[in-house]
Order: C-alpha cells, then structure tokens, then sequence
C-alpha cells in the first residue's frame, strides 16, 4: 500500500512540481482506496455466464458484502491464478460442475496450492460433475459419486418433485451444530438437488455440514438398484466442508441449484401427508452464513498483547524462581463485521509447559483480556506460556512464549526451616548439658580421705 502511495506521489510532483500539498494528499488517498479495494478480490468461474443472472442474489449479496467478484467461464483460456509467484485472488468460486479441464494455467494443482497458501474456495456441483471436480474433493478428503447420480429420498422429498424423488427436503436438524459455520438455527428446511458425497473417516479436518436422513442414498436415479449405492443414510453428505491446518477454508455443496434465485425463493413442504407448508426454504440463509464462514468473515481469532510478571509487579523478569506467584493475560480478539472484537469464550486454557504441561489451568475473562494466577512448579529449566485454542468453526489459535525458571540462590533459602525444631533444640540442649556438666566437672571437689 505504502509502494502505491509513494508511486503516485512522486509521479503527480514530477509533472506538476508546482501543485500544492493538498492535491498530492488527495491523489495518496485516492492510491490507498485503490490498494485497499485489492482485498477480498474473488474469482468466479461459471460453466456459462447465465449462471450469474440465476444466481443473481447470492452473488448479489457477496457484492454488498464488500467483496470484488471476477466473473469468468470455467475453460477461459485467459484464466489464472499466480502470476510472479503471487496469488491474484483471496478467494476461488467454482460454480461450473460439468467442467472437463480448466482454462489458462489453472488446474487441480494449481487451486490445491492455492488452498496450500491460504486461500479460501467455494465450491458446487451437480449430478453433472466432471473429473476436475471430482479429483479436487478427492484432495480435500471428499469423494463424490459418479456423474448422471443423484441424491435419492424416498420419504422426504419436495411436493413439486416431478417423480424421481431427487428433490430433497433436508430437515434443518441435519445441519451441523455449529452457529459459527451455518448461521443462528431455523425451522426452515433446505431445498436440494444434487449429487452425494462422503467424506474420508481417516480425515479429521472435514465437517459433515449439512446431510442426508437416514432414509436417503445416492444412486442413478433412472435405474434400479443393482449394487450397494455409493452413500447410504447419514453418511450422505450433502455439504461438506475442510479447514486446512493452515486456516483456509473450503467448502463442497454437491447442489448448484442450492445457490440459484428459485431455490432461494421457494415455498416447500414434503410431499408426506400433513407437513407443513413454508413460503420460503432456508437456503438464502445458510448460503450466506456459509459464504461468510467459507470466506473468512466469521470465526477469526487473532491474539492480541501477551504479558507475563510476578504477582505485584509489572515487568517480567529475566528469568523466574521457581514457586514464584505468576499472572499471565492475553488479548484475543474475533472477526466481527469487518472489526476486531473482544472474544467472548469460557473454554480456553493456558498450559505452562516444559517438555509436557506441569500447569494447565482455565482462563478467566477480565475486562478485554483473559488472565490467570498461579504458583510455578518446583521445577527449573526453559518453560511455555502455551494457549492452544482448537475449536470447531473458528480458527486455530497458538500462543507461546518462552520464560527461563531458574532454582533459588543461596541467599534465598530458608535460614530455619519449620520441620527442623526437634534438631534445633536437640543441638541447644545437648550445649546446655555440656554447659552444666563443664561447670559441675570444674567446681566439683572431691571429699579428703581419713586416716
């Protein structure tokens, strides 16, 4: 940002030297406005551009949201992603489920490294999905089912589904308990056409966000069943989602349709006799309590000033005594409409650590940061401060900090130490007796013998 400023300054004082303060101030605002409009910058790729009229209302609000939305086929021949070893975009949007390659230089490799540095990606597929789509979720521990399949519930379908049974009315009690990732809970249920997916068990990173009931499976849905369907009941996963280890973020919607105006805009009810009839499904909703999850606009920690002193001092010392009475704070803030906030939690714990923790204890909140008290361990050698907060929707915050605890000096220790009395007074009372006994000894004498 500094580097556009100074650009633009000089630039306007070379051609005009004579021009005043006032100009070259407005024209360094005008370079910052330009530099900070850079953020959020997110590529959309389409499979056709009418996917942005149908569309229209999530992409709508994303705009409103503030972010700077780059509308592109899927095979554009100009597409890419890195140039110099920079990342053009922060964020990927992948509406183009029939893709059969990628255009430009982007390719699955190209969109895992960009995910390996960082960036966050939203994807949706259809029963329509092509290789590409399919290999990525394969990198992020997703499996999709094959291509022509479709998501199929017998018992919990749409009134308007024409016969396949492939529209489905997903309850919102199948949504992840997580109001950081999918929003505050409604009783409006989620319309949805698409493909399944399952996740890999051996993958801790991915969270069922949205599945199927236990009556749903994904097969063909103009064929008869002659094998085991690839995703049966709960394990029918109809969004997915990923949170790197290094923060960013991805979510797989096997619906294309869950995103468009219609699905938005539409009453539902299931086809059961005696359900309930809503003139609105949950998708706009959960799409953009999504979006903002997926897009890091909701479940950023950062941590903020870290102190550490002895009990009644405000400085830490160079190194610490063992059993000295230490206070530990730190600030940690969250990401709350574009502003950092206090972070309001009960749940975080300090470990103070060695090679394991010989102290873990919880945090309290004082005012806008979160403190401890507690006693060293009668321990030396290097220690952590160590806060490690690992919590589902919300990024992985680490705090260390290093400390020395040395053993007392020989000017520390207790001169008379309590359990040691009985010894003391043995030592006094043996120099008493020999006080008393020297004394009878030496004026003792002894009676003269008679003849």
């Amino acid at each position: 940002m500094s580097n556009c400023i100074v650009y633009e300054s000089r630039r306007i004082s070379c051609r005009f030297g004579l021009l005043g303060n006032n100009v070259i101030l407005l024209v360094s605002l005008a370079s910052m406005l330009q530099c900070v409009s850079a953020d959020g910058k997110t590529l959309v790729l389409l499979d056709n551009l009418n996917i942005r009229d149908t569309h229209s209302i999530f992409f709508r609000s994303l705009a409103d949201r503030g972010f700077d939305l780059t509308f592109k086929t899927a095979d554009d021949p100009s597409l890419s992603l890195i140039k110099y070893g920079q990342f053009l975009y922060d964020h990927l949007i992948i509406f183009s489920p029939s893709v059969e390659d990628f255009g430009g230089n982007i390719n699955v490799e190209t969109i895992t490294s960009f995910i390996d540095g960082g960036g966050n990606v939203l994807v949706a597929a259809s029963s329509d999905i092509g290789d590409p789509l399919r290999e990525l979720g394969s990198e992020c521990g997703i499996e999709f089912d094959e291509e022509k399949t479709a998501v199929i519930d017998h018992h919990n379908y749409d009134v308007s589904d024409p016969g396949e049974h492939t529209l489905i009315v997903a309850d919102p009690e199948n949504l992840l308990k997580a109001p950081t990732i999918v929003g505050k809970p409604t009783n409006k249920p989620i319309l949805f056409k698409g493909v399944g997916m399952v996740a890999d068990p051996d993958n801790p990173l991915v969270l069922d966000i949205l599945t199927g009931s236990s009556t749903s499976y994904s097969f063909f849905p103009d064929r008869p069943i002659s094998q085991y369907p690839h995703a049966v009941g709960k394990n029918t996963l109809l969004i997915a989602g990923l949170q790197a280890r290094n923060n960013a973020r991805v979510v797989f919607s096997g619906s294309l349709h869950f995103f468009s105006d219609a699905f938005f805009n539409s009453a539902v009810q299931k086809a059961t006799p005696g359900s309930q009839r809503h003139e609105q499904t949950g998708n706009m909703e959960l799409a953009e309590a999504l979006s903002r999850w997926v897009f890091k606009e909701a479940g950023v920690l950062r941590v903020g000033a870290v102190t550490h002193h002895p009990v009644g001092e405000t400085t830490p010392p160079a190194a610490y005594t063992v059993t000295d009475l230490v206070e530990y704070s730190i600030v940690i803030e969250m990401l709350s409409e574009g502003r950092w906030v206090p972070f309001d939690g009960d749940d975080i714990q300090l470990e103070f650590v060695r090679i394991d923790p010989f102290v873990r204890t919880y945090l309290k909140k004082n005012g806008g940061k979160y403190s401890v008290k507690f006693k060293l361990p009668d321990v030396y050698g290097v220690f952590q401060f160590k806060v490690d907060y690992n919590r589902l929707g919300y990024t992985h915050l680490y705090s260390s900090t290093q400390v020395s605890v040395r053993p007392l000096q020989h000017t520390q220790y207790e001169r008379f130490i309590p359990s040691a009395y009985p010894y003391y007074a043995s030592v006094f009372s043996m120099m008493a007796g020999l006080f008393v006994f020297s004394v009878v000894f030496l004026h003792m004498k002894e009676k003269e013998k008679s003849d």
